[in-house]
């Protein structure tokens, strides 16, 4: 169904639409006339995008939001009810990247990307699922995870942990919110060009490099899982795996586990993980 027909109200909440995949997802909403709260820390990049959505056709309305505050949520809901009335889709964006090995990550940063990747998850869809509930019009959710959370990569262990929470989450509420008419979608990228490095964190250099690499060779683009996202939601669509490489993994760990395990394990002792990840990745997409 056309995303018009499906909410004629048109009203749409993004956390983290000040850049990279919020920006490019608020565009295309933009694209089809939606009002668009860009619900985002950092004021002048949200300012950006609204200056952004407004050229392609859209109505910003930005609002500040640390997602890791719930009264931060709180207050960007009760902005959307006294402006529009209400909201109709909630995408759950904002998130950080980090990597290193499990033992010598720092507590403090399990607990700032648990903050932002994690809880602002759970802030948002407890607030906005309130409402949902309250206004008995339906809606729909959107969660963005990562490929990560499906494949745990090694010396990624706290960016893993909290995107497979994100999908666990994101599958529960798939079924609870099933009676009140609320879809949702959990959104599985692998590597795409984006600006997740801006915030990235690594106790060793060498992840920070290898990252690096990996993002700056990415063909997809953020409007590529923009688009495909919107499509998700339009055929109500639960996994969201936009490249080939991510669609292969995912099914190949959920087929044949042990032997998942066996061969990454072994990639990853002889050295060929550091040397041809990209090669791997690269033959995942032909696979299949």
């Amino acid at each position: 169904m056309d995303l018009n027909k499906k909410f004629p109200g048109k009203r749409v909440v993004i956390t983290g639409a000040g850049s990279g995949l919020g920006r490019a997802l608020a565009m295309e909403f933009a694209k089809r006339n939606w009002n668009i709260a860009i619900a985002e820390i950092n004021d002048e990049r949200a300012k950006e995008s609204a200056e952004m959505v407004k050229t392609e056709g859209g109505i910003p309305l930005t609002i500040h939001c640390d997602v890791t505050k719930p009264e931060d949520l709180e207050n960007v809901l009760n902005v959307v009810k006294k402006e529009w009335k209400g909201v109709d889709i909630l995408i759950n964006n904002a998130g950080v990247a980090s990597a290193g090995w499990f033992e010598k990550i720092p507590l403090e940063k399990w607990d700032w990307i648990i903050g932002i990747n994690l809880m602002s998850i759970v802030h948002g869809c407890r607030t906005f699922i309130r409402h949902f509930k309250e206004s008995g019009d339906g809606g729909y959710i959107v969660n963005v995870a990562s490929n990560a959370g499906i494949a745990s990569l090694p010396e990624m262990v706290s960016y893993n942990t909290t995107k497979a929470a994100v999908i666990s989450i994101s599958e529960t509420l798939k079924i609870e919110l099933s009676k009140i008419n609320v879809g949702v979608s959990v959104v599985c990228p692998t590597f795409f060009k984006t600006n997740l490095m801006d915030q990235f964190t690594s106790p060793d250099e060498r992840q920070r490099e290898l990252a690096n690499t990996f993002f700056g060779n990415a063909k997809t683009t953020s409007e590529k899982v923009a688009n495909h996202t919107i499509q998700s939601i339009e055929k109500n669509r639960f996994y969201v795996i936009t490249q080939k490489d991510g669609r292969n993994m995912w099914r190949m760990k959920r087929w044949f586990p042990e032997m998942y395990f066996k061969v990454m394990s072994l990639l990853y002792k002889t050295g060929f993980y550091d040397r041809h990840l990209k090669k791997l990745l690269k033959l995942m997409n032909i696979v299949g």
